[in-house]
C-alpha cells in the first residue's frame, strides 16, 4: 500500500484508491459500492477510510449478507441495515433536519431502505411513510402531516411511478423521486416509472436514476443539513 503525497488526497491500494480528501471537498466521505468488489478488498478500503476519516463513518452501500457480515465482525462500531443492504462502520453524526421516506409499495422496500439508511449516515434524522400508492391514495393524505414536517421528502415508486406527482402535488417540500425497477413488462425494469417522473405535472419534482435510493439519500440529507443549518443561524 502507498500513502500519497500530503496533497494527494488518496491512499493507493493496489487495486484501488481510497478518495481520503472528499469530506475536505463535500463534507462527505468516500462511500464503498459493495457489489462487484471482494471481502478482502471492502475491508481495506473501509479501513483506509476510517484511518484517514475517523470523523466520518465508512459506509458501504448493494453490500451482500456475507460482506455485511464480514464487516461488521472486522469493525466494532458497525450498524449493519440488512433491509437497505448497507453497513456503518463508526458512530452515525448527531441528526441535522428532517427527512421523511415515501415509498409505494413493500416491494419497493428495499432501494426506500437505502435511501433512509444513506440519508441517516450522511447526517439528517429520518422517518418513513409506507405503502401509501397511488391505488389507495386515501393512506397518502393520513401522512400528509407527516410530509409536510419534513426538510426533504424521497419519494420511491415502480409501476407507473406515480406517487411523487401525487406527493408534489400536496406539500411544497423539496422533492426527490426514486424509480424502481418493480412491475410487469411493460414497466420495462423502472424505465416507464422514470419516465412519468420526469414528465411529473408538479413542480418541484427531481429525480434520480432507477432503484437509486443512495443518491436520493446523499441528496436528501444535504438539503436537510442545509435547513436545519439556516434554522439554528436565523
Amino acid at each position: 500500500m502507498r500513502v500519497g503525497d500530503a496533497g494527494d488526497g488518496f491512499v493507493d491500494l493496489g487495486f484501488g484508491k481510497a478518495d481520503t480528501g472528499r469530506a475536505a471537498r463535500t463534507g462527505d466521505a468516500e462511500v464503498v459500492y459493495g457489489e462487484g468488489k471482494s471481502i478482502e478488498q471492502v475491508l481495506a478500503l473501509v479501513a483506509a477510510l476510517r484511518t484517514a476519516e475517523p470523523g466520518h463513518p465508512a459506509l458501504v452501500t448493494r453490500a451482500p449478507q456475507l460482506m455485511r457480515q464480514a464487516v461488521a465482525d472486522a469493525f466494532a462500531e458497525s450498524t449493519v441495515d440488512d433491509d437497505g443492504r448497507a453497513v456503518a462502520v463508526g458512530g452515525l453524526p448527531t441528526a441535522r433536519g428532517q427527512v421523511c421516506v415515501v415509498s409505494a409499495g413493500t416491494s419497493d422496500g428495499a432501494v426506500a431502505a437505502e435511501a433512509a439508511f444513506v440519508a441517516r449516515v450522511f447526517g439528517a434524522g429520518v422517518t418513513s411513510v409506507r405503502d401509501v400508492g397511488v391505488a389507495g391514495i386515501h393512506r397518502l393524505l393520513a401522512a400528509r402531516d407527516l410530509l409536510d414536517a419534513a426538510d426533504c421528502l424521497i419519494v420511491v415508486a415502480g409501476m407507473d411511478g406515480a406517487l411523487p406527482s401525487a406527493v408534489g402535488g400536496l406539500t411544497g417540500v423539496p422533492l426527490v423521486a426514486v424509480p424502481t425497477s418493480v412491475g410487469y413488462g411493460a414497466s420495462f425494469g423502472g424505465v416507464a416509472a422514470l419516465l412519468t417522473m420526469l414528465n411529473s405535472c408538479a413542480p418541484g419534482v427531481v429525480v434520480c436514476n432507477i432503484d437509486n435510493g443512495f443518491g436520493a439519500g446523499v441528496f436528501a440529507a444535504r438539503v436537510a443539513r442545509r435547513a436545519a443549518r439556516r434554522e439554528v443561524s436565523a
